[in-house]
């Protein structure tokens, strides 16, 4: 699954004049036109003239000429709760990703082309629409607004390091400096900002877990002793961090089992930044709060982080461990002087929890089982339903959520699932409202890409069907795809290898006939986690494979205005023997659902390749077999058997394409015309 959300409403009016929307009365205009008197706004946009007032308001009290407004949280998350959700308060505009910046006169919005049309239907003519998303166009707009000698605001636990020196960089020769405001000046005006869940957190149980909090906490420890630069603390910011360290979840994310928080340790103190109201006496045992030695946990008011930081770094000679990724610019600027503050792109948590223990792959592996069943119930049933016409994108993401529902240990989806049919599948990061949802027929190709947490472990799968007869170009794209899959996951490779130096095989069968994909080819995964775990996958900012790691594999192809192909699937890198070589590896797949056979040309498929999907197909067979006989789903397995038949002959040991044969029967009949 690529980075999420999008919104698309040019499929809503495409398939309103195609009559194929779904509850759609009459075609409606679906963007704003501000050029015309009076403006035309669509009624998916939200007024944002008071808001903005009262900002401005706010603003010029504190002699603020311009105010930046980033799309996150204090934790630089991926996702973000509707309560850290200001560039939405203020623009009207949902897309998941986007930065908004208020002048007294002007407002504009900096968003991706996956949002353009999701951000004209939203806004109203308050907002100018910026088409691109650099921090050096955002600080050119903004060199042009302000003038010079004037102060730039924002909050400085909005900014990451790496954000804070892009903006002053861009602005250093311009006479306009920014101002570090701790205060979110949007909070001040959001009367009715949803509140943090009051509900209490909860600890994992003991059947998933293999370390416990204590045994990483020592762990993490000698990490700190063993670094050359001695560090005395390591703060952790983001919410994995701290939810992974002490074995912890809550519910403060959608999608994520993660709660406000930050994590102090030093050597012989660990304090941890939550809302303690929110710690039950339970865990308070558990972590041995009422305590205050070396492995007891000092609870503190998530709001106090930053008062109780600048008391640490006011000692003499300590020196704090951040990670820049996830530490936002707000506790970085306190630590002075620099000799106090060690920076790596990733924490030690973050390094170490990339690597599963042998139970968190044992479990993550039987998550995957129970979730392909969820995954075949919902292909088996839209097969039947399909042709009746009555089914849309929007039931189809509600079916497989209820059928992962009712597998155990079911803690609900771990994103919006992607759920797209013909053009709508050209959009790699599209998800169906009432608005946009098409009806499912035999005629288009279908995408889901979906996923679920469950006590155990988090899965993520994407497949792409088609229920009637597929074109020649749409076969041999899905094929091409699925090679590509399947040359990632049949790799061996050097242990400490990275992910991008092998990442072109994922598309080197599509760009063999000039086709691509714009988005990753892979993404970490986590236990009970997020979907997207960090620092895990194939882009340059990853760290290097080792065993015991969890990612995604997916390739794709996307034919704008007409249809989408994604496979993904999840991995565990394993250790392999090979002949000569040792400290080798290679992926091995945990995702269990067979590919659309229809969509399969195998004449394009090496004999190698041949070999490993019928090793797949067997895989598949052993290990949900037996899980679909324990819930009594006869009907589903047969499916799973009809779909898992060897492509290969009985016995052979190699494959002959389709080709392949068309030329052996002619040099046969070839011979008998000699003979």
């Amino acid at each position: 699954m690529p980075s999420r959300g999008w919104l698309l409403a040019l499929s809503l009016s495409l398939a309103a004049l195609a009559g194929n929307t779904f509850g759609a009365v009459a075609y409606e205009q679906t963007e704003r036109n501000c050029s015309v008197s009076p403006p035309y706004l669509p009624s998916t946009t939200v007024n944002t003239t008071l808001q903005l007032q009262k900002l401005r308001e706010r603003m010029l009290s504190l002699n603020i000429y311009a105010y930046i407004i980033p799309g996150t949280d204090a934790h630089l998350s991926e996702y973000i709760a509707r309560r850290d959700n200001r560039v939405a308060f203020m623009t009207g505009f949902t897309g998941s990703a986007g930065t908004a910046v208020v002048t007294q006169s002007k407002a504009a919005l900096w968003t991706d082309s996956r949002y353009w049309v999701q951000a004209e239907r939203e806004m109203d003519c308050n907002w100018e629409l910026e088409k691109d998303v650099s921090i050096s166009s955002v600080a050119e707009w903004l060199i042009s607004e302000v003038q010079p000698g004037r102060e730039i605001g924002f909050d400085p636990f909005l900014f990451s390091l790496k954000t804070q020196e892009g903006y002053e960089l861009n602005l250093k020769s311009s006479n306009r400096s920014l101002k570090s405001i701790p205060a979110n000046l949007v909070d001040q005006v959001w009367t009715d900002r949803p509140p943090i869940p009051s509900d209490s957190l909860t600890r994992l149980p003991g059947r998933v877990i293999q370390r416990s909090w204590q045994s990483k906490v020592g762990n993490i420890r000698n990490q700190m002793m063993d670094n050359p630069y001695q560090p005395t603390a390591l703060l952790l910011s983001a919410l994995d961090e701290t939810a992974w360290l002490f074995n912890l979840r809550g519910n403060d994310i959608p999608y994520n089992p993660f709660f406000y928080s930050y994590t102090l340790l030093t050597m012989d103190q660990i304090w941890l930044f939550l809302h303690t109201d929110r710690v039950t006496e339970e865990l308070r045992v558990y972590l041995n709060a009422s305590c205050n030695e070396s492995l007891c946990v000092q609870l503190k008011s998530y709001d106090s982080v930053l008062d109780e930081l600048k008391k640490y770094v006011a000692q003499p000679g300590v020196k704090v461990w951040m990670g820049t990724e996830y530490t936002n610019y707000a506790l970085y600027e306190i630590i002075t002087p620099e000799d106090k503050l060690m920076t790596t792109s990733y924490s030690p948590v973050l390094t170490t929890k990339a690597v599963k223990d042998e139970t968190e792959q044992r479990i993550l592996r039987d998550a995957h089982v129970r979730d392909a069943v969820a995954v075949i119930q919902l292909l088996m049933w839209l097969e039947k339903a399909v042709p009746e016409g009555k089914e849309t994108e929007l039931t189809a993401a509600a079916y497989v959520n209820k059928c992962r529902s009712k597998q155990n240990d079911s803690r609900g989806p771990s994103f919006e699932t992607i759920s797209a049919s013909g053009p709508n599948a050209a959009l790699a990061h599209y998800s169906p409202t009432e608005e946009t949802t098409r009806r499912l027929t035999v005629d288009e190709m279908y995408l889901i890409d979906s996923g679920g947490q469950y006590l155990d472990g988090t899965t993520d799968i994407t497949r792409t069907v088609h229920w009637g007869t597929p074109t020649t170009m749409q076969k041999e794209a899905f094929t091409r795809v699925l090679m590509g899959n399947i040359e990632i996951s049949r790799t061996i490779f050097p242990s400490g290898t990275r992910g991008v130096n092998m990442e072109m095989l994922g598309r080197r069968a599509l760009w063999e006939v000039g086709l691509n994909y714009g988005h990753g080819t892979g993404h970490g995964v986590g236990n009970y986690f997020g979907v997207h775990e960090w620092p895990v996958g194939f882009q340059g900012n990853n760290i290097p494979f080792r065993a015991g790691m969890f990612t995604s594999i997916e390739p794709g192809y996307y034919k704008e205005n007409d249809f989408g192909i994604r496979i993904e699937d999840v991995a565990v890198i394993v250790p392999v023997q090979t002949k000569y070589g040792h400290n080798f590896l290679t992926f091995d797949t945990v995702s269990l659902v067979p590919y659309d056979r229809k969509l399969i040309d195998t004449s394009l498929l090496s004999s190698e390749q041949l070999q490993w999907l019928d090793k797949y197909y067997e895989t598949i067979r052993r290990l949900v077999g037996p899980e679909l006989d324990k819930q009594g789903l006869r009907e589903e397995k047969d499916w799973m058997l009809r779909n898992t038949e060897p492509f290969m002959a009985s016995g052979s040991s190699a494959s002959i394409c389709s080709s392949s044969l068309t030329l052996i029967a002619l040099a046969v009949a070839l011979l008998h015309n000699i003979i």
